[in-house]
């Protein structure tokens, strides 16, 4: 008798496609690097070493491009989980003859722990198949196709597995069962019985390094074991939240952690590139990088659900990286994760791209962008973490004062906004919200910069600021605040003006603002980032996107301050429904089909979930 108790097929069968769903993925990070893998047991992407490198499979973009898969080889279902309290997934494949579970990790180097994390990262991936019950044929396949699938590398057995040569880098594979490899892929077949473990391993390492050894198949049990405890001891030493959501809070407070990159204190916005925000659209870009609004807006989440000390590294960096100075156009929206500056874009015509959404890009043309929010963002962050970050260190302090400086001296000029809008360019609301921010922080930190503090002509300056926005943001046709000066177009970015202190929720004008989005730039209750046109988009590009996840968590904190809090828990509610069986939320919801899209799992959304957590909390407590 089958002990099946739904309909199952194939792996194969539910791969008919060649694509899966943004939304099957489930992310393995080491603090350095990050991979994605499928409900049925496949990694779709890697990037070794780092999160910007080439990738090493990137199936999830190209059914050619090199994957990683070990599952059933007939009919089953699947169900996951991560491992409680860390970034290592457990998914259990049921089938007529048994079940077998799969644990998959990214390895830390052996004993670290807390803080420690992502230190000298090995650049292993780790594999393990426990049979649970009964037994169950599996199959394993191991294509490496470096430079986004670019590459067949000349792959050779090896001892227990196999080693590629030739190509950017090279890899050492392990496996606990007898393999061949053909066409530059390695193969298994191999059966699981109640009690057994079989393990695999991947080492990656540099074309010009000695010869890789990845984990011993026997190793891997303890290896993952070692992960585990790694995880676990970083959110006991950084678990502060205490709301009524925590197990969220906890889950999305990992996933930032894990987009942190260890050795530098950068923080990437999506660990993926070219997942599009429109099926078969040409709005596909890549997030692999460190951008001042998303790395600032993580660690201030960070400060609430895990009291994090990752932000004296983020200062560091966006410091280092900028040279010093805000002013001279040195400062720019987003870094490489090293601080490269020049991320230029380029096309990989090679792939199909998710769903066929071409082009697939790598590099982002918005590095050299002026978006004046940025000052307001990083200052905000600053501000945040005064008390942690101690007396300033004299650079810290020149950095601070320049920042306010240039905000008070650029919020008059045009911008890209936030949005990174590729027509022309605007006066943003948002970005003069963000200018006012950074003057208002700026005061703030005022007793903290030493002989660098001009508290009086940043208060003036700031207040000029705000006459400008109350004056020319406000729409009389729309009685909102609109996208940008003296305008009607609406935009989510204007709920900021809450997030921010410029006005409190409850003031009418701010009122009116957040129904005026909630009633016009919603579609089944979720938030669009603003309304496009066809042919006459301000962003400059064609086509449609989904919801933006950012903009409905906007929704739930502004409603939540203004004394809505039924109304916050229910959309809330309504968008936590939209991330998949792991926790985990993309950029975007088609609310056409529920499907997710963008890059995944999104930084920016994980926020969302931890600060309007909080601000349900707060309200909850009266304390809005």
């Amino acid at each position: 008798m089958s002990i099946l108790s739904e309909p199952a097929t194939t792996v194969a069968e539910r791969r008919a496609s060649g694509f899966q769903p943004i939304a099957a993925y489930g992310l393995l990070a080491d603090c350095t690097s990050a991979a994605l893998v499928d409900s049925d047991g496949s990694i779709d992407w890697l990037c070794m070493p780092h999160y910007d490198s080439p990738a090493l499979f990137a199936r999830i973009l190209d059914p050619n491009a090199g994957h990683w898969s070990i599952a059933p080889v007939g009919a089953c279902t699947s169900e996951r989980r991560y491992v409680p309290g860390t970034l290592a997934i457990e998914t259990t494949f049921t089938t007529a003859t048994g079940s077998v579970r799969l644990i998959d990790a990214m390895a830390f180097a052996p004993g670290q722990r807390g803080h420690d994390l992502g230190r000298n990262a090995p650049h292993e991936v780790l594999r393990l198949v426990e049979g649970v019950t009964g037994s169950v044929e599996m199959t394993m396949e191991l294509a490496p196709r470096p430079e986004y699938g670019l590459v067949r590398p000349l792959f050779r057995m090896e001892d227990e597995g196999g080693r590629t040569f030739g190509g950017p880098n090279q890899i050492a594979v392990s496996a606990g069962v007898p393999a061949a490899i053909e066409d530059a892929t390695m193969r298994a077949t191999f059966s699981v019985g109640e009690g057994e473990q079989v393990g695999f391993g991947l080492h990656w390492a540099a074309a010009e390094s000695e010869r890789p050894i990845a984990c011993a198949p026997e190793n891997v049990a303890a290896r993952i074991a070692d992960v585990v405890e790694g995880w676990r001891s970083w959110e006991a030493e950084h678990d502060v939240y205490e709301g009524s959501r925590k197990e969220l809070v906890r889950l999305s407070t990992r996933v930032l952690k894990g987009l942190t990159f260890r050795p530098t204190g950068a923080i990437v916005a999506a660990p993926t590139c070219s997942l599009p925000e429109g099926v078969g659209g040409e709005r596909n870009w890549d997030y692999r990088y460190a951008w001042i609004r998303d790395a600032s807006l993580t660690t201030e989440a960070l400060y609430i659900g895990a009291c994090s000390d990752e932000a004296e590294e983020f200062v560091s960096f966006m410091t280092s990286a900028a040279g010093g100075r805000a002013s001279g156009g040195s400062l720019q929206i987003m870094y490489g994760i090293r601080g490269e500056h020049d991320l230029s874009e380029r096309e990989l015509t090679h792939l199909r791209g998710w769903r066929d959404s071409r082009p697939v890009r790598v590099g982002n043309g918005a590095w050299n962008q002026t978006q004046l929010d940025v000052y307001g963002e990083l200052l905000s962050a600053l501000h945040i973490y005064q008390g942690r970050l101690g007396e300033l260190h004299p650079e810290i302090q020149a950095f601070v004062a320049d920042l306010a400086d240039t905000a008070a001296g650029r919020w008059r000029e045009t911008d890209s906004g936030i949005w990174e809008m590729r027509g022309e360019p605007r006066h943003h609301l948002s970005s003069k919200v963000l200018c006012w921010t950074a003057l208002d922080r700026a005061v703030k930190l005022a007793p903290k910069l030493g002989e660098h503090a001009k508290v009086h002509e940043w208060a003036a300056e700031r207040d000029r600021i705000r006459d400008a926005i109350l004056e020319r943001g406000w729409s009389e046709a729309k009685q909102a605040y609109a996208q940008s000066f003296d305008a009607d177009e609406l935009d989510a970015a204007a709920l900021l003006m809450v997030t921010y202190g410029f006005l409190p929720a409850t003031d009418p004008r701010m009122r009116s603002t957040i129904e005026a989005v909630a009633r016009e730039l919603t579609e089944e209750g979720m938030v669009l980032r603003y309304r496009n046109e066809e042919g006459l988009n301000a962003d400059g590009l064609s086509g449609e996107e989904g919801t933006f996840a950012v903009c409905t968590f906007w929704l739930v904190s502004a409603l939540a301050k203004a004394g809505e809090i039924g109304r916050a828990e229910e959309l809330f509610e309504q968008l936590v429904g939209h991330s998949n069986d792991l926790g985990l939320l993309g950029e975007e919801i088609d609310t056409a089909t529920g499907e997710q899209l963008g890059n995944f799992p999104q930084a920016y959304s994980h926020i969302g979930f931890i600060t309007a957590a909080y601000d349900i909390d707060q309200a909850r407590a009266g304390r809005s």
